[in-house]
């Protein structure tokens, strides 16, 4: 009985593992379902890289939301990675443990702040920054609503992410490692350039790519800062309009226009599948670095 008792429950935890994954699977194919009618009449390569966006002509060009969403995630990132690197190396290599065990957790604290109050912080500190001080110094005009203020209120929201990881990806590497090469008279600042950054280069690389997909997929406050006007960026003062943003704004709306809910369907699909992208490939190389440290 002890045995059929154990058999069993491993069975049904099995089984409930499997669950997260089978609802994925279920979100992708019920976006494709809804994203069926506009792909029967569209091809994919129109949809996709189009820039028309006119529901009432049935233009439902995709392009100006992808290159809002690829630009956005771009400045997000470029700006999150050095500063949740270099984070993560202090305090990983330098920090005392009081400093260590102090900053921990504010960065949780970070990770659970509601996206909306990152939005009103944009709306009422990083927008009239750039509107007023960033694009006058660069010489240009703006209203401030632009890819880069969404890029800085994204690159706050990433920050948690990269920096877990990293700090996760810098205590795989071995201690004897770093003995080893403050042993034979290089300084610190050297062991950690020479030895943990280049062991840990593919969590490095993880790190920016989970960075990536938590950003990709931002809805709320970036919606909020960007500008959300349907036209490809030329600048990082120009406005943007996400994918995210395209469907929190406008599903729930015009529905009685053929098409229009497919369209955001087809979206949607798209964002999904370019985040799980992103998260898998990223998992896949903390695996391989967790094996190689163990």
């Amino acid at each position: 009985m002890r045995l059929v008792k154990d058999w069993l429950g491993r069975r049904v935890m099995q089984a409930f593992s499997f669950i997260p994954g089978f609802l994925v699977l279920l979100i992708v194919v019920g976006l494709f379902w809804k994203s069926r009618a506009i792909l029967a009449v569209k091809p994919v390569g129109r949809l996709l890289f189009s820039s028309a966006w006119q529901p009432l002509k049935g233009e439902f060009g995709l392009w100006p939301f992808l290159m809002g969403t690829l630009w956005v995630t771009a400045v997000a990132l470029v700006i999150a990675l050095p500063i949740s690197l270099l984070t993560a190396v202090y305090l990983s290599e330098y920090a005392p443990r009081t400093i260590r065990e102090f900053a921990r957790p504010l960065i949780d604290l970070l990770a659970g702040v509601p996206s909306v109050v990152f939005g009103v912080w944009g709306m009422l500190a990083v927008v009239p920054f750039v509107g007023r001080v960033l694009a006058p110094l660069f010489g240009t005009t703006s209203s401030g609503y632009s890819i880069l203020a969404g890029g800085i209120v994204l690159a706050v929201m990433i920050f948690p992410t990269i920096i877990h990881v990293s700090l996760e990806v810098f205590a795989s590497v071995p201690r004897a490692l770093r003995e080893a090469s403050l042993s034979l008279g290089a300084t610190r600042w050297e062991t950690v350039r020479r030895v943990v950054l280049r062991k840990g280069g593919q969590g490095i690389l993880a790190a920016g790519l989970l960075g990536l997909s938590r950003a990709f997929g931002e809805t709320m406050a970036v919606l909020m800062v960007v500008g959300n006007v349907p036209v490809v960026p030329r600048s990082l003062f120009a406005p943007g309009y996400p994918l995210p943003a395209l469907i929190a704004n406008n599903y729930g709306e015009m529905m009685s226009i053929p098409l229009y809910d497919s369209a955001l369907m087809l979206a949607a699909l798209v964002l999904l599948l370019v985040v799980l992208s992103f998260a898998v490939v990223g998992r896949w190389i903390l695996v391989r670095v967790e094996r190689r440290a163990q």
